[in-house]
C-alpha cells in the first residue's frame, strides 16, 4: 500500500484537496496522511482543522509555525520552524508521496524540506502567474521541485514544460474549484441567512481583499481606496472575507473589521467561512470584489461578474466575466457599475479552467505513477534548443 501525505496551510487550499483526500482514503491500494499546519492551528485565522476533523479525516501531524507576526522577518522565521517541523513529520510518516497545492510559503516549504527526503511531489495548479505577489516565484520553484504537475488550463500545462518539466509528467486536469461547484449542494439563501444570521435582502457584494506582496503601496491605502468606491454605492451590502496570513494580512483584517464596525448596518465579516458557505454565498452574490483567485476560477463558472483590482492575479487567464482595475477609486466605481449591468450575452461560452472528474484523474495518475516506479533524477526538458 503506498502512502500519500497531503500538507495543507489554509482554509482555501483545504477546501479544494478535500475531494482528493476522500478519494485517497476510499482506495484500498492507498493510504492517506494528513499534515496540517499554517493558518489551520492559528486563533486568528479561526482555527480551521477543526473543520477537517468534522469532516472524518484525521489528521496525523499538525506543524505550528509562530505565525506571531506577518512582517518579512517574521514569515522567514515561521517557514524555518515549519521546516524543522516537516523534516521530523517526514521521517515519522515516511510517505511514498506528497500532494501539494498552490503557492503559499507554507508549501514552499513544504516541498523544499521534500527534496532532502527523496520524496516525490505531486504539484497542482502550476504554471500560474501572479505579478504582484511573491507567491508568484514560489509556485514556479514548486514546480522544479516536484515530479508530477496537475494544471488547471492548456496554457498553465504550457508554461509547466516550458520550465522544462517533461510534457509526460505534465497533465491539464481541469480546477478543483468548478469540480466542487458541480458536485456539491450549494444552500439556499435562505439557508445562507440562517447560518450567518444576515438579512441578505439586498444586494450584496462578496468581497476579499489581500495585500499585494510585491507593492510598494501601503496596505492602508490599498483598502481605503476600495472603502471610498464602496461609498458610492450604499444600498450594495457588502461581505468580507479576511485575508491570509501575508505580509500586511493582520493589518489589513484590522481595516476590514474598522470598515464593519463602522457600517454595520451595510457590511459584516467573518474569519473563515468553510467551502459549502462562501461558494454558496457566491452563488447568490451580484458579484464578486477585491484580488482573490476565486474571482478567477469560481465565479465566472457561477455566472458571477467579478472585479479584479491591482496586480496581485495579474499574469492569470481571466475569463470575459472578471472586470480588472487598478487601485484606484475612480475605476473602481467604474467596475462597479459594469457588474451590476453585466450583460452575459456578449461573454464567450465555456470555461478554460473546466475539467472532467478533475479529482479522480489526480489520484488515478498519483497511482499508476507510484505503481510503474519514479526516478527522482529529472531530465530538463528543452522546448526549442535554437534559442
Amino acid at each position: 500500500m503506498n502512502k500519500i501525505c497531503v500538507v495543507t496551510g489554509s482554509r482555501a487550499e483545504y477546501g479544494l484537496l478535500r475531494r482528493i483526500m476522500i478519494r485517497i482514503k476510499e482506495d484500498e491500494d492507498l493510504e492517506l496522511q494528513l499534515i496540517v499546519t499554517g493558518m489551520h492551528l492559528d486563533t486568528r485565522y479561526g482555527l480551521t482543522y477543526h473543520e477537517i476533523e468534522q469532516d472524518g479525516i484525521q489528521i496525523d501531524e499538525r506543524i505550528e509555525m509562530n505565525l506571531a507576526t506577518d512582517s518579512a522577518s517574521g514569515i522567514c522565521k515561521s517557514i524555518g520552524i515549519e521546516m524543522i517541523g516537516l523534516s521530523e513529520a517526514y521521517d515519522r510518516l515516511k510517505p511514498d508521496m506528497l500532494l501539494l497545492l498552490g503557492d503559499r510559503y507554507e508549501i514552499f516549504a513544504a516541498a523544499s524540506a521534500s527534496v532532502f527526503h527523496k520524496i516525490p511531489i505531486a504539484h497542482i495548479h502550476g504554471g500560474e502567474i501572479t505579478e504582484g505577489a511573491y507567491d508568484n516565484c514560489m509556485r514556479h520553484a514548486i514546480t522544479k521541485m516536484s515530479y508530477l504537475h496537475f494544471t488547471s488550463a492548456k496554457e498553465y500545462r504550457k508554461r509547466v514544460i516550458q520550465l522544462g518539466e517533461e510534457p509526460e509528467r505534465v497533465y491539464q486536469v481541469g480546477a478543483l474549484g468548478i469540480e466542487n461547484i458541480k458536485k456539491m449542494k450549494l444552500l439556499s439563501r435562505k439557508e445562507l441567512k440562517d447560518v450567518l444570521k444576515l438579512s441578505l435582502k439586498q444586494p450584496y457584494a462578496l468581497v476579499t481583499l489581500h495585500p499585494e506582496t510585491l507593492d510598494n503601496q501601503q496596505v492602508e491605502n490599498q483598502f481605503t481606496i476600495l472603502a471610498k468606491a464602496l461609498e458610492f454605492y450604499p444600498k450594495l451590502y457588502v461581505i468580507f472575507t479576511k485575508s491570509n496570513s501575508d505580509t500586511g494580512g493582520i493589518r489589513m483584517n484590522h481595516l476590514v473589521e474598522d470598515y464593519v464596525n463602522r457600517n454595520r448596518k451595510r457590511a459584516a465579516c467573518f474569519t473563515s467561512l468553510g467551502t459549502l458557505v462562501y461558494l454558496s454565498l457566491m452563488r447568490h452574490s451580484q458579484m464578486v470584489i477585491g484580488n482573490s483567485s476565486s474571482g478567477i476560477l469560481e465565479a465566472p463558472y457561477m455566472k458571477v461578474p467579478a472585479i479584479d483590482i491591482g496586480s496581485r492575479q495579474k499574469g492569470r487567464v481571466k475569463p470575459g466575466s472578471v472586470i480588472g482595475c487598478a487601485y484606484s477609486t475612480k475605476e473602481i466605481i467604474a467596475a462597479i457599475q459594469t457588474a451590476i449591468s453585466f450583460d452575459w450575452n456578449k461573454i464567450e461560452k465555456g470555461n478554460p479552467f473546466e475539467g472532467e472528474d478533475t479529482s479522480s484523474q489526480i489520484v488515478t495518475i498519483m497511482k499508476n505513477t507510484l505503481k510503474s516506479g519514479i526516478n527522482l533524477k529529472k531530465k530538463f526538458y528543452d522546448m526549442d534548443k535554437s534559442l
